[in-house]
C-alpha cells in the first residue's frame, strides 16, 4: 500500500507539473483584453474569497461597465455558486484566459513568477497587513522550504517588479515596502479596505454578527489569532501549529460568559479537534471576512501577526503572548518595531501571565490606555472608512 500511495504521489506530481508547463506556454501568447474590461480578483492564492479584494469588489460588481471574477481554488466552488459570485478555477482554461485578457487585478499575495502580466494589465496590490515582523528582503536568512535566501529575495523583487499601485495603511507601511520588496511605483496610502467595516458598523451591526456565527449576544468573546512559523513547515506553502496554551485552563479563568474563538493563519494546516468543548471554542479559521471575527470580540490575543494593526482601530484590549519571543526575533523573522515597547497593548511571556491578563482586561473598565491612544494616531488615523471606493475609482480611472 505504501508503494502504491507514493507511486500515486509522483503521479499527481507529473500531472501538475505537465499542467503548470501547458499554462506557461498559453500564457506567452499575446491575448487581446477582453472587449468589456474585466478585473480578476485573488485572495490568499485563492484559498478564500475575503480580505481587501472583496471589498473592493463589493464596490465594483454591480458597475455595468466592467465584468468582476474571483480566482479561486475548487474548493471555494460552492461558496461562490452559492452566493452568485463568477469565478474561474486556477489553472483551468478559463482561469489562463481570465488573468491573460484582463484589464486589472487585484491581489492580496504573491502570485507565482510564472504567471505573464499582460502590458495593459494594472496590477493592485492590496498586500494583507501592515508588518510588524519582517518581510521580503529585510529577512536576512529565510528558512522556509524548498527555497534559499536568494532566491526568495530575488522572487520577492522579480514579483514587485510587476505592480502598478499598492495599497497601504500608512507611511510606516510605505517605508518597509519600499525597503523590504524594493518597490518605486504608486502608493494608494489609504488604509486597509477590509477595514472599512471596522469603521463603519455599530451596535446593531455587532448584534447581527454575533446572531450569524452562533455567539449567544449576551456572551463576551475572546478571539485567539496566532501567525506562522517559517520553521514549522508542513511542506512548501502549508505551516504547523501546536497552541502554545491550555484551552481548559484559559476557559476556566474567563468563566462561563465568554466564549474563545480562534483564527489561524491562512497558511496553516491541520485542525485542532475542539469538539469537547461543545460551543465555548468556535473555530473560524476559515471563516471568509476576519473583520466580522473582530467586531465580535471584546479582546485579542495574538503573538507576532499583524492582525493588532488592524483591530486597534476599535480601540479594545489586546493582549501579545510571544511564547518563543527569543528565536522567533533572533533566528526566524526579526521585527520592525521595538516588540518590547511600541505595541498597543500587554505582553504576557508565559502561560500564567496570559491566563491573568486576559480575565483582568476582559473585566476591566473599558479605558482606552495613553499606549494605545498613541498607536492609533500613529497607524490608524488616517483611514476614513471609504478605502474600497477610493482604489475602486483609481482602478475605473486607469482601465477606463
Amino acid at each position: 500500500m505504501r508503494i502504491i500511495s507514493s507511486l500515486m504521489d509522483q503521479l499527481k506530481d507529473f500531472i501538475r507539473r505537465l499542467r503548470t508547463f501547458i499554462i506557461r506556454n498559453i500564457m506567452k501568447i499575446n491575448f487581446r483584453p477582453y472587449f468589456k474590461p474585466t478585473i480578476v480578483f485573488e485572495s490568499f492564492g485563492g484559498r478564500q474569497v475575503s480580505d481587501s479584494p472583496y471589498a473592493i469588489y463589493e464596490q465594483l460588481k454591480d458597475n455595468p461597465k466592467v465584468n468582476c471574477i474571483w480566482s479561486i481554488k475548487l474548493d471555494q466552488k460552492h461558496y461562490c455558486e452559492q452566493h452568485h459570485i463568477p469565478y474561474a478555477i486556477r489553472r483551468s482554461l478559463k482561469w489562463v484566459l481570465a488573468m491573460e485578457k484582463a484589464r486589472a487585478w487585484v491581489i492580496n499575495t504573491r502570485v507565482p513568477k510564472w504567471i505573464r502580466k499582460p502590458e495593459f494589465t494594472y496590477y493592485v496590490q492590496t498586500w494583507h497587513g501592515t508588518p510588524l515582523k519582517k518581510l521580503g528582503l529585510d529577512i536576512k536568512n529565510v528558512t522556509m522550504p524548498n527555497t534559499t535566501t536568494e532566491k526568495y529575495h530575488q522572487n520577492f523583487v522579480l514579483e514587485t517588479y510587476r505592480w502598478d499601485a499598492l495599497v497601504s495603511a500608512n507611511d510606516y507601511s510605505n517605508k518597509i515596502f519600499k525597503s523590504a520588496f524594493n518597490y518605486q511605483q504608486k502608493f494608494l496610502e489609504v488604509g486597509y479596505p477590509r477595514n472599512d467595516k471596522l469603521i463603519n458598523s455599530n451596535a446593531d451591526d455587532i448584534m447581527k454578527l454575533k446572531m450569524k456565527l452562533g455567539i449567544p449576544l449576551e456572551k463576551k468573546v475572546v478571539m485567539y489569532a496566532p501567525t506562522y512559523r517559517d520553521n514549522s513547515f508542513a511542506e512548501k506553502g502549508k505551516y504547523l501549529f501546536q497552541m502554545p496554551f491550555s484551552i481548559d485552563k484559559l476557559l476556566e479563568k474567563i468563566g462561563e460568559d465568554t466564549v474563545l474563538i480562534l483564527r489561524m493563519h491562512y497558511l496553516i494546516v491541520g485542525q485542532l479537534d475542539l469538539s469537547k468543548y461543545n460551543d465555548k471554542v468556535l473555530d473560524f479559521s476559515q471563516y471568509h471576512d476576519i473583520s466580522d471575527l473582530y467586531l465580535v470580540s471584546d479582546l485579542l490575543i495574538t503573538d507576532y501577526s499583524s492582525v493588532f494593526f488592524d483591530y486597534a482601530y476599535l480601540k479594545r484590549p489586546i493582549i501579545f503572548f510571544p511564547y518563543d519571543y527569543n528565536e522567533y526575533k533572533d533566528e526566524l523573522r526579526g521585527f520592525y518595531l521595538n516588540y518590547e515597547k511600541d505595541l498597543p497593548g500587554e505582553i504576557a511571556w508565559n502561560e500564567d501571565q496570559l491566563l491573568a491578563l486576559t480575565k483582568k482586561e476582559l473585566w476591566q473598565k473599558k479605558i482606552t490606555s495613553n499606549k494605545l491612544e498613541e498607536f492609533y494616531q500613529k497607524f490608524c488615523s488616517l483611514h476614513s472608512g471609504k478605502s474600497a471606493e477610493y482604489v475602486a475609482k483609481d482602478i475605473l480611472k486607469v482601465i477606463s
